[in-house]
């Protein structure tokens, strides 16, 4: 005996009504979706993940953000104000780089740089920064060489140890343009992140920027004779001065001058 299927026209209808709810739910979620999407990919035609990434490592570089801080996804994304996407995003190349490590779900720390490493990333630098100054003292133009010298006097000027390791960044970031070499730059911001991650600038140590500063003044004025072998050989003169001082931070027990003192009980 054949089985009349029984048609309920409100049955239907519910159904129809239920699955076009479903369907209008399932796009306006997509729609959102999208939008985030977008608003995650770019602003001002730069990726908003690499603005994040941006903004943390120059948070390490200024020592904002400390070795031994830890950054959770939710937190960064409510103090920047944007969606988890692009932090997440910027979080994978900050692993990628070596800057932060996982720490479960606890989310991520920043890094520490034992001696060892220490020893290899000067090593690095000073053939790096004897390259760049070598360089420029073959292309820097006249401008280039007085913006030098007055981002050296600046930093005479100044007594404030995060002032000074601020303007002896600058100093060397204008030898690197002056060198004329995207792949040495493209090295040397890679060293530039890893020096980061050294925690306290070496111009809190009493003696290092009377030291520094003629260092700098010998480094302004090979580039300005042109003299490049005397530039690199003065370039890398300063860092390995400067490695001196790390190494006395990093095994000294005394606390830094301008460290803020305990309290007295």
């Amino acid at each position: 005996m054949a089985l009349r299927r029984c048609e309920n026209p409100v049955g239907s209808e519910l159904s129809q009504g239920v699955l076009h709810s479903m369907a209008t739910r399932t796009t306006a979620s997509a729609q959102r979706r999208q939008r985030e999407t977008a608003r995650a990919r770019l602003v001002g035609g730069v990726p908003l993940g690499e603005i994040v990434f941006r903004t943390l490592r120059e948070g390490i570089q200024s020592g904002d953000i400390k070795p031994g801080d830890r950054l959770r996804e939710e937190e960064v994304a409510q103090r920047l104000k944007v969606s988890r996407t692009p932090v997440r995003e910027a979080f994978g190349r900050m692993i990628a780089k070596g800057l932060v490590e996982p720490i479960g779900a606890r989310g991520l720390v920043v890094r520490s740089l034992d001696t060892a490493e220490v020893l290899e990333l000067y090593t690095m630098r000073e053939i790096l920064e004897g390259t760049a100054a070598r360089l420029a003292a073959h292309h820097a133009s006249a401008p280039e060489i007085d913006a030098l010298a007055d981002i050296q006097t600046a930093f005479e000027a100044q007594s404030d140890s995060a002032a000074m390791a601020w303007l002896n960044r600058q100093f060397h970031e204008a030898i690197f343009r002056a060198a004329r070499n995207r792949y040495l730059d493209s090295a040397l911001q890679e060293a530039q992140d890893a020096i980061a991650l050294l925690g306290p600038t070496t111009f809190q140590v009493e003696t290092r920027p009377e030291t520094a500063s003629p260092e700098h003044r010998a480094i302004v004025k090979a580039i300005a004779r042109h003299d490049a072998d005397a530039a690199e050989q003065a370039a890398r003169l300063h860092i390995r001065a400067a490695l001196r001082t790390r190494l006395k931070l990093l095994h000294s027990p005394e606390v830094p001058p301008d460290a803020p003192k305990p309290a007295r009980r």
